[in-house]
C-alpha cells in the first residue's frame, strides 16, 4: 500500500523569497570566524602526546606506554551550572571556561589521576565570534592551570534554543593512573587525618541560592561595591573554581588514602562517597578560614548551619585524607603551592556520613 502524498506550493506560488540558514539564525561563517579567534588558544594548551590537528573530525592523543605499568583511563564530565547567569548580567564571559574544565579536571584528580585532555562544547543562541573566543580563551588558560591539553570540541548555536545573550558550557576531561595507584577511597582508615584545601570562594555549586540571596532579597547588583569583599559583588561571585592539579603533582609521592573534591552537596554529600563501611569523618568546624561571601549568604538569606554545609564548599574545596604522619608533608607541599590548607578532622568508627564538631 502506498503512503498518502502530499503536495508542496512552489515558491512562485507562495511568493517568498529563498530561505536560507541564516535566516533561520544560524551563522557559519560566523562559526568559521569563532574558529580562526580561538586556535591560538587552543595552541597554547598543547603537551606532549597530542597528535593532529585542530579541525578535525576527531581528537587525537597517543599515550605514553612507557611511562605507565597497567594505564587505566579516568573521565569526568560537568558543566558551570547557574554561575553563567552572573556572567551574562556581567558581561564578562573569559573565566567561565576555566570553571568547566575545574569542574572536570578536579574530578578526576581525586583517583590520582594525570589530566591528559580537554573536550568542551559551547552552545548559543547567537554565535557571536568574539565572545566564543573569549569563553575559549578561559577554557584554555584552565587547561594549562590543569596541564592537559585542548584537544578539540564543540560550538553549537542554537537560536530559539537559547536567548540571543545566552549559552551554556559542558566539559569532558581524560586523564591516566597506573592501575596499582588508584586512589578510591578503600584504604581510608580509623585514626587517619583529614586534611582541607582552600577554595577560591562559591566555585560553581549553589549559585541559584547565592544569586536568590543577593540579588533577590538582599537587592544588590553585580556592580555593587562590598567593603568585605574589598571588590564588588560580580567581581567576588565570579571567581574561577580553583583547579587543584598543581597541589596533587606536589603530594604523588606521600601515602594518600583518599581524596574528594567538594561540589553540589559540600562537604555533607561528598565526603561520604569515600568512606569504607563502618567509618565517618569528625570534622572540627572553626578549624579552617570560612570565607567571607559564605558569611554574607548566610546573614543575608538567614540560611541555617545544615543548609549551608550541604549547598556550598564553605571554604574547603578539596580534602585529602592520609595516615597522621603524612599531615605534615602534605601542609607542605599545599602551602609552597600557594593554596591554603588545614588539618579540619579525622576518621573515627561511625555509621559513616559526617559529624561536625
Amino acid at each position: 500500500m502506498c503512503s498518502k502524498s502530499v503536495n508542496l506550493k512552489g515558491e512562485s506560488d507562495l511568493k517568498i523569497k529563498s530561505a536560507t540558514y541564516k535566516e533561520a539564525g544560524v551563522d557559519v561563517d560566523a562559526g568559521n570566524r569563532a574558529v580562526e579567534l580561538m586556535k591560538d588558544h587552543v595552541r597554547s594548551t598543547l603537551r606532549p602526546g597530542v597528535l593532529g590537528t585542530l579541525g578535525g573530525f576527531g581528537g587525537f592523543f597517543q599515550l605514553d606506554m612507557e611511562k605507565y605499568r597497567e594505564p587505566v583511563l579516568v573521565s569526568g564530565t560537568d558543566g558551570v551550572g547557574t554561575k553563567l547567569k552572573v556572567a551574562f548580567m556581567m558581561n564578562k564571559h573569559d573565566t567561565i571556561g576555566i570553571d568547566a574544565v575545574a569542574m572536570c579536571v578536579n574530578d578526576i584528580l581525586v583517583h590520582g589521576a594525570e589530566p591528559l585532555f580537554f573536550l568542551d562544547y559551547i552552545a548559543l543562541g547567537k554565535l557571536v565570534p568574539e565572545k566564543v573566543a573569549d569563553i575559549v580563551k578561559g577554557v584554555a588558560q584552565g587547561c594549562k592551570m590543569a596541564g592537559c591539553a585542548l584537544l578539540g570540541g564543540e560550538t553549537a548555536e542554537m537560536p530559539g534554543m537559547y536567548e540571543e545573550d545566552e549559552y551554556d558550557i559542558a566539559g569532558f576531561a581524560v586523564g591516566v593512573v597506573d592501575k596499582t595507584k588508584i586512589i578510591d577511597g578503600s584504604s581510608v582508615r580509623k585514626d587517619d587525618t583529614v586534611i582541607g584545601i582552600a577554595s577560591s570562594g562559591i566555585h560553581s555549586n549553589g549559585y541559584s541560592l547565592a544569586r536568590r540571596v543577593f540579588f533577590e532579597l538582599g537587592k544588590l547588583s553585580p556592580e555593587d561595591y562590598v567593603e568585605e569583599f574589598g571588590q564588588t559583588l560580580g567581581e567576588e561571585i565570579l571567581k574561577p573554581t580553583q583547579i587543584y592539579a598543581k597541589t596533587v603533582k606536589a603530594i604523588e609521592n606521600i601515602n594518600i588514602h583518599g581524596m574528594a573534591h567538594i561540589t553540589g552537596g559540600g562537604l555533607i554529600e561528598n565526603l561520604p562517597r569515600i568512606l569504607p563501611e563502618g567509618l565517618e569523618f569528625k570534622i572540627n568546624k572553626g578549624s579552617w578560614d570560612v570565607p567571607q561571601v559564605f558569611n554574607m549568604i548566610q546573614k543575608i538569606g538567614r540560611v541555617e548551619d545544615g543548609e549551608m554545609y550541604r549547598t556550598f564548599n564553605m571554604g574547603i574545596g578539596y580534602v585529602i585524607i592520609a595516615p597522621e604522619e603524612e599531615a605534615d608533608g602534605i601542609l607542605k607541599a599545599t602551602e609552597q603551592q600557594g593554596v591554603k590548607s588545614w588539618v579540619i578532622g579525622r576518621i573515627s568508627e561511625g555509621k559513616g556520613g559526617v559529624v561536625f564538631c
